[in-house]
């Protein structure tokens, strides 16, 4: 019998309806859930699901559990899914009320709520930056004075570097105040020099059956403070060094701390200069950023079909060899108003040949998107080599000079 699995919101953001349709090629039955019209699902996400109940309030979890119980279908739900940050809790509340396997809201609590998060990991030894929760202002000051400078604030349930703050001193720090907005609830903690990594990871109970390091350079948070950078992404081949089998370990370590029943992770740790391997953050989610792709580029395979294997089944069916660093570099134009003008296109496509994987840049004429609020910026370059040495030096050619002009 074909297990039956509800995705949430199975048409947003934008790698998800991969993620549907690999459930529905490894041969679940899909339902999706959402607040999107149906019209406006994507193609392959429409494909795959075999139906899909718009609701009004999908954040109301009475409302949602309400309407999923008078859905008119003969069918009893196997799993629930979720694949977007804001869907976590919501999944956990239908998987409590359909008393289905899966997160739940204790395990669901420690993954949105950075400071559980650390509590959790900190028992169980795990190096975390030092951290102070605060609710309000007169609490975020006195954190930063546990914490010591410099140091980050950000939301306690964020997502990503979004609304991520570097503040290195007092005078910063009331600088940046005025600024905070409708938050009113903080995570303040060390700020940890070092090199920036990702470990995404498919598992289950506790066992990693696939993981993928990605390198970001420089630091996201660099990447988000300054316009002129075009940040750059790369997906590792090789992971079977010491510093590589440290991560592995350390990633193994926080997923069995979390107690997370299985599925897909994104993690990001920090390799200091003095050798120390710091835990960032952790999500219950895929990657963003267009991840999954870099993941497929690497070992040329289907991470969306992997992950549906591994909550259906526990285990992963395809084989997997790692044959290419991937490099994804993310072009933010130079002025405002419209892209008008291109520099570096033509020699860029002769100097990587087959290397150059993919490439999608504004066209001329089109506005400008807003650095700030989206990774994907102006447009993306996508590069693939063996060897390391080669596909950083494309990647750093491609971050200094593809240019791109606006007026």
């Amino acid at each position: 019998m074909r297990p039956v699995v509800l995705v949430l919101q199975p048409g947003f953001p934008a790698e998800v309806p991969y993620y549907v349709r690999g459930l529905a090629r490894r041969g679940a039955l899909v339902l999706g859930v959402g607040d999107m019209p149906e019209g406006a699902l994507s193609p392959v996400t429409r494909e795959a699901l075999s139906a899909y109940l718009r609701v009004d309030r999908l954040f109301d979890a009475p409302s949602l559990i309400d309407a999923l119980r008078r859905w008119d279908l003969p069918l009893k739900l196997d799993r629930v899914e979720a694949l977007w940050e804001m869907t976590v809790d919501l999944s956990a509340e239908v998987r409590e009320a359909f008393r289905l396997p899966g997160l739940h809201n204790t395990q669901a609590g420690w993954f949105r709520d950075k400071d559980a998060m650390r509590q959790v990991l900190e028992r169980a030894g795990i190096r975390n930056p030092r951290f102070a929760r605060a609710r309000g202002i007169d609490e975020l000051r006195a954190a930063a004075r546990h914490v010591r400078f410099p140091l980050i604030v950000k939301p306690l349930a964020g997502a990503g570097s979004a609304n991520t703050h570097r503040v290195d001193s007092p005078a910063a720090l009331e600088a940046l105040i005025p600024s905070l907005g409708g938050h009113t609830t903080f995570i303040v903690e060390e700020f940890v020099r070092g090199d920036e990594y990702t470990f995404d990871a498919l598992s289950h109970q506790g066992e990693i059956l696939f993981h993928s390091i990605l390198r970001y350079r420089p630091t996201m948070l660099e990447s988000r403070s300054q316009e002129w950078i075009s940040p750059q992404n790369m997906v590792l081949r090789d992971l079977d060094t010491p510093l590589y089998r440290r991560a592995y370990a350390l990633g193994r370590d926080v997923l069995r701390a979390l107690r997370y029943p299985g599925g897909i992770t994104h993690m990001e740790w920090f390799h200091t200069p003095e050798d120390e391997l710091v835990f960032g953050e952790i999500a219950a989610r895929p990657p963003g950023g267009m991840t999954g792709e870099l993941m497929n580029r690497a070992c040329d395979f289907d991470v969306y079909e992997a992950w549906a294997d591994t909550v259906l089944r526990g285990r992963i069916d395809q084989r997997i060899e790692r044959r290419y660093n991937v490099g994804m570099v993310f072009k933010r134009a130079q002025g405002q108003g419209r892209i008008a003008h291109v520099e570096g296109y033509e020699t860029m496509r002769r100097m990587l040949g087959d290397a150059l994987v993919r490439t999608d840049l504004l066209p001329i004429g089109a506005p400008r998107r807003d650095w700030k609020n989206t990774l994907l910026s102006d447009g993306y370059v996508i590069l693939r080599h063996p060897d390391l040495r080669v596909a950083t030096e494309m990647s750093s050619w491609v971050a200094e000079n593809l240019r791109l002009y606006a007026r």
